[in-house]
């Protein structure tokens, strides 16, 4: 019932935007779907916490032309990072954590940069990518940072303080999880699932083998000129036998495994835009949410943005000069990987938001997709 009221509640809202101001984006969002050469795209606006635009262009999958729903799913890649915040900010609010414990406590194991020993690295750190932890090309293992395994682990990091550096860090987010897990008792997957997105009456997940497999598109990546299909949704089914409660949670990906719908990561986003609510359902509280929107790092030199708790301020992702000062930058979030692009871009003080999924595009070097795409969405929007 309460899923019922919510799909309700969205249609409601569709009204408010008229049919030529649908048309409008339409052909602004077609316009970069040329450009760009898109496969799929999936689109929501939010205008005073209600959607109003939901559509869908191109394909769920190229082989059979099947058309993109607006109920299909895609791995939205790193916004899934303010998942794994948000879960252990619940943790934080019932006194189980605190943000700034050293996370070798919570870990069970010595997490610490070897150029800088006396240092405790803080889940604050983590959550801000400011750990000084460095990103291993593989990121789905703790191997990295368990001195057990990989001796003093120096490789893993940069040789500046932990808190005095910023550097984005996948190996770290995968931490993250791991320590929601850890702490919780309850499998990473399972809580976030749990705890956040059937709390918010929302279809999705990390575990593909919990999901409707009907409903997750194709993500594709451009090799000599064609479009290849991505491994983007493996079954982890046959690794659960193995699985150590409190080290294993990499493989469902805390960094960036989350998958669901354009519509239904709008819904998140309002909730994130109400400071923690949706529909009279509070997951987090205004000042968790509020303390995930405030940016840790500021950025340091051109082309940075400004990093909260797996949240960020986006210093340059609209031209408008209105949203390139402070005090009025956009907050959210972007996701790169298995060939897709996504966003979900808010402005807390006009209360209008965009999300987007992007699978398969050809690269431009003097444009990036997201940024035509928010820009163009923008420009016809009528915020």
């Amino acid at each position: 019932m309460k899923r019922i009221a919510i799909l309700i509640l969205a249609a409601l809202s569709l009204m408010s935007f008229t049919a030529k101001q649908e048309r409008n984006i339409n052909r602004a969002i077609e316009g970069v779907i040329d450009q760009f050469d898109i496969v799929g795209l999936s689109a929501a606006i939010v205008k005073d916490g209600q959607i109003v635009y939901n559509h869908s262009f191109g394909y769920k999958d190229l082989e059979t032309k099947t058309p993109l729903a607006n109920d299909h799913m895609m791995r939205i890649a790193s916004i899934s990072k303010s998942f794994t915040a948000t879960s252990l900010m619940q943790l934080v609010e019932r006194g189980v954590i605190s943000l700034d414990d050293d996370v070798s406590d919570l870990i069970g194991f010595t997490i610490r940069n070897p150029h800088h020993p006396e240092v405790p690295i803080t889940l604050r750190m983590i959550l801000s990518h400011t750990a000084s932890i460095r990103d291993k090309a593989d990121y789905f293992t703790l191997d990295h940072i368990n001195p057990a395994v990989n001796g003093d682990c120096a490789d893993s990091y940069f040789e500046y303080a932990p808190g005095t550096g910023y550097n984005y860090s996948n190996l770290g987010l995968n931490l993250a999880g791991t320590i929601l897990e850890k702490v919780s008792g309850v499998r990473f997957d399972q809580y976030v699932k749990d705890s956040v997105i059937t709390r918010l009456g929302l279809t999705g997940g990390h575990n593909v083998d919990c999901l409707d497999q009907t409903k997750l598109a194709s993500l594709y990546t451009r090799r000599n000129g064609q479009y290849v299909k991505s491994d983007a949704y493996g079954s982890v089914a046959h690794r659960l036998p193995d699985y150590i409660m409190g080290y294993s949670a990499p493989m469902f990906s805390p960094t960036g495994g989350v998958k669901i719908s354009a519509h239904d990561l709008a819904q998140y986003m309002i909730m994130h835009m109400n400071y923690g609510q949706l529909n009279g359902v509070r997951i987090i509280s205004e000042e968790s949410a509020r303390q995930m929107q405030t940016p840790v790092w500021i950025a340091q030199k051109k082309g940075e943005d400004q990093y909260g708790l797996c949240l960020e301020e986006f210093l340059n992702m609209v031209d408008d000069p209105r949203y390139l000062q402070p005090g009025h930058y956009l907050v959210g979030h972007t996701g790169n990987a298995y060939g897709l692009r996504s966003v979900m871009i808010w402005s807390p003080q006009d209360r209008w938001g965009i999300v987007a999924m992007v699978s398969g595009y050809t690269w431009q070097k003097d444009e990036d997709v997201l940024h035509a795409l928010v820009n163009a969405i923008y420009g016809v929007a009528g915020f």
